[in-house]
Order: C-alpha cells, then structure tokens, then sequence
C-alpha cells in the first residue's frame, strides 16, 4: 500500500468558513486573524493492489493557467485523473468536496472531476448538504453526482466496501460524517477525516466548538488512537501541516 499526501497548502479560516491561502514559512502565528485556526488541505492518494484511490478532493482551486490544483498534484505524484477508480468521501465540506466536480473552460459547465472512478458517498449526507443553507457547503461542487451513474450511496451506517475498505458512520465532527480503513496484507490505513484531523488532537483532549458533537470526536479520537498505536496502523491527518501521514514516527 502506497500512501501519498496531495498538500494544497496552509489556510487560515476563522467562523466566515472563508479559507485564505497562509504561508508558513513567512508568516508567523500572530499575523493571523484572532479566532483563526491554521490547517493544511490535503486529499491523500492511496495505491492498493486492487485501486488507486483518492480520499476526499479537497477545495477545488484551480492554478494560475485554469487547471485544477488536484489534477497538477496527481500529476507530481505520476498519476493522472483518468487512473483513479475510486473516490472516498468523509463528508461534503467545501474543503473536502471541492474537487468532486471541475468547471469547463470551454463552456463553463460543471463536470465530474473523475468520470472513470466509482463515487462512494453517504446518501445522508448527501440529503442533508442539499437541503441546508449553509457557508460550510458549496452544493454546486457536488450537486452533478445525483445524475452520476458511477456513484454507490453508502446508507448503512457501517460496511464494507470491496472487501477490504470498511466505513462507519460517526456523525461526529458533522451530522453525516464517516471514516475508513483500508486493510491490505495485515496493514490498516485510518482516515479519519475532520473527527481526527491533525496528530495533535489525538494526543490531547479537549472539545472543539466547530464539532457537530465535540464530545463524541474526543472520545473517538482516543478510542482510535489507543486502538490504532497497538495495531500500528497508518494515521492519516487532512489537515496536518507536519505530520500528514502518521506510522509512530512522522514521514
């Protein structure tokens, strides 16, 4: 198994849900607007024997020449869109959701950012995303997968999904979110998504206020944790600056 983060970059956001591109390396901490957190945006590629997969697609920018930041990391990593079979979606976040679908240059119409992958998503929260106004949504960004033939609506609150990638819903950091392992050759890879978003939140506990339950993700995060650092599993952190991917040791 081959795990390859696909950083974005660092972000700034405070309770607008707005993301501002912040440069670490020459911004300090203080020039950041109070009541902001700092994070990274980072889908991660996961290569198995039977898939080259994506987890979650991130915000959906586009570079400078019109072409999407996720196609470009693909790329760097020596892969390209139409080699993804996979797409695993936590929760549909506009930092999560925003590279399911691009736009046409040409035309301007909204297209499946990966037409030749199978969408794996879970229906309630897909319901909920639709029918909520709300800044933390973009429905434009994920609207086009209802008409998508190549899409499987989770709607157990666990599973598993051929054979080896298992799902549960957690409805933790948001009402529908979910989190998978991947298990290859006695190796399990967890994703957990914005419930466990950084290695520093599995070391502390505490109650984040941008939690659905912020409770519930504490008490998973440790369940995790304890679990995960016995069975030596590979962490993987969506928003972690430092630590992206996590085997006892950073790499």
């Amino acid at each position: 198994m081959e795990i390859i983060p696909l950083s974005e970059g660092s972000f700034s956001i405070d309770k607008t849900k707005v993301f501002v591109p912040f440069d670490t390396d020459k911004n300090p901490n203080s020039n950041r607007p109070a009541g902001s957190i700092l994070v990274e945006i980072q889908p991660f590629l996961v290569v198995t024997e039977k898939d080259i997969l994506l987890i979650d697609t991130g915000l959906g920018y586009n570079l400078p020449n019109g072409k999407p930041q996720l196609y470009e990391n693909l790329e760097k990593a020596g892969y390209n869109a139409s080699q993804i079979t996979k797409v695993l979606m936590s929760h549909l976040h506009k930092d999560h959701a925003g590279g399911i679908t691009i736009q046409s240059e040409a035309t301007g119409e909204q297209l499946i950012a990966f037409p030749y992958a199978t969408y794996y998503v879970q229906r309630r929260e897909f319901d909920y995303a639709m029918g909520i106004g709300s800044a933390s949504y973009i429905n434009s960004d994920f609207a086009l997968l209802e008409e998508f033939s190549k899409v499987v609506w989770l709607e157990e609150d666990q599973g598993i999904i051929d054979g080896y990638i298992h799902y549960q819903l957690t409805g933790a950091h948001c009402k529908f979110h979910q989190v998978f392992w991947l298990v290859e050759d006695e190796h399990t890879c967890f994703f957990g998504g914005d419930d466990a978003p950084q290695l520093q939140q599995m070391k502390n506990r505490f109650v984040a206020k941008y939690d659905f339950d912020g409770k519930k993700c504490m008490e998973l995060r440790r369940k995790w944790w304890e679990e995960g650092n016995h069975k030596k599993w590979s962490f993987l952190f969506y928003h972690d600056i430092n630590s992206p991917v996590y085997n006892g040791s950073p790499i």
